[in-house]
This record gives structure tokens, C-alpha cells and sequence, in this order.
């Protein structure tokens, strides 16, 4: 019962710290300026609100990412936690997964009434959504990795944009590609690109908390 243990406490201290609703707030605040920046243009705007919209969510999920795990290094709590037998591991793992319950399907519900803002028609909706449901756990993942091979270092912020730009590369090219791909490949790229970051980013972010501590 460690792990949900784990969970629960990292989702609890996210939604002390605002990281809960930050970012549908960051996501509803960019899908109301864009029609300002862009016009009033209802085709231009269902063209281009879906990639902005995946943007948007790429930089939602990184804006917490100084919180997920240097203030629990500086508190000194990962050692209590290796201390007590725990692995940075399944440390790395409940910080995933407690970091996509709070950002994951608020962000998906906060898409609806952005995408009411943008005029995307009812069929791009249903992409963007099933997209966000896939896309989302490597937004996630990929938040953990970068706070816990940033934690500790001056300029985390900036530092935490240039390492995830080329992960969030692919997720970006296959989640605004699937909005207007018919044959569903961009879907099951995305989903192979999600997977990959999921399972890879517990090991990764364990090592990177690990040599944090040595």
C-alpha cells in the first residue's frame, strides 16, 4: 500500500500548492486570448485551435515542475523515504502518476469549453480529446523527468523548457497531426510515443533522484 499512499499525499500537496487548477487556468487563458491575437476568422480559427490547444496543454503540464520534486529533496523527505526502504523508482512513479490525476482530466474538460472558444467543429473536439487522453500520461511523464534531473539547479524554470523541447517534439507532431488524420496512424504513433515516456521516465527519474542524493 505504499504507492497509493505516496500518491495521495503528492496530489494532496499539489492541490495546496495550486498545482491542481493552475493549469486549466493557464489552458482557458490562452484559448480565450488567441481569437484576439488571430482575428475573428471562424476557419482560421477550427485550423489552428487545435494545435495551439496542444501547445497550450504541453506548457500546462510544465508549469508545476519546479514542485514536483525539489521541494520534497530540500525538505529532506526522498531520504526519509530511502531510508524507510522505498525506491526512487516507485517515488518516481507516484510522482507521475499523482501529477497526471491533477492536470490530466482537468485538462480534458477544460479543452471543451476552449475548444467552444476556438469554434473547432464537434469532430475535431472528439480528437483533441481522444489525443489528450493519450497524450497527456507522457505530458506527465515528461514533467517528472525534467523536475527530477533539474531539482536543485539554479534556473530550473528555463533549464526545464530546453530539456523538454525535444521530447515534446513527437507528442506535438502526432497530437495536432491527428486532428486532421483520417486513418487514425497519427493516434497509434502518439500512443507508442506515451507509452515509451511512461515507462521509461520511473527508471530515469529515479536515477536522476538517486545521484541527486550521492
Amino acid at each position: 500500500m505504499i504507492l497509493p499512499a505516496l500518491i495521495a499525499r503528492d496530489a494532496a500537496q499539489a492541490w495546496r500548492s495550486g498545482g491542481l487548477w493552475l493549469p486549466v487556468a493557464f489552458l482557458l487563458l490562452v484559448a480565450a486570448l488567441f481569437p484576439f491575437a488571430v482575428g475573428p476568422d471562424a476557419a482560421l480559427l477550427s485550423r489552428t485551435g487545435g494545435g495551439m490547444l496542444w501547445i497550450a496543454a504541453l506548457l500546462a503540464g510544465l508549469l508545476p515542475v519546479d514542485r514536483l520534486v525539489a521541494p520534497d529533496r530540500d525538505a529532506g523527505v526522498l531520504d526519509q523515504l530511502a531510508l524507510r526502504g522505498i525506491g526512487d523508482e516507485m517515488i518516481a512513479l507516484a510522482k507521475l502518476i499523482a501529477h497526471w490525476i491533477g492536470f490530466g482530466p482537468p485538462l480534458m474538460l477544460a479543452a471543451l469549453p476552449a475548444a467552444a472558444l476556438l469554434k473547432l467543429e464537434s469532430d475535431i473536439i472528439v480528437k483533441l480529446e481522444i489525443g489528450l487522453a493519450l497524450g497527456t500520461p507522457a505530458l506527465a511523464a515528461l514533467g517528472v523527468l525534467v523536475a527530477a534531473l533539474t531539482a536543485g539547479l539554479r534556473s530550473s524554470g528555463a533549464l526545464a523548457g530546453l530539456l523538454a523541447f525535444p521530447l515534446a517534439v513527437p507528442l506535438l507532431i502526432f497530437g495536432a497531426g491527428s486532428l486532421g488524420d483520417g486513418s487514425g496512424s497519427a493516434f497509434k504513433f502518439l500512443a507508442a510515443v506515451s507509452l515509451l515516456l511512461v515507462a521509461i521516465t520511473p527508471f530515469a527519474a529515479g536515477a536522476a533522484i538517486r545521484a541527486g542524493r550521492e
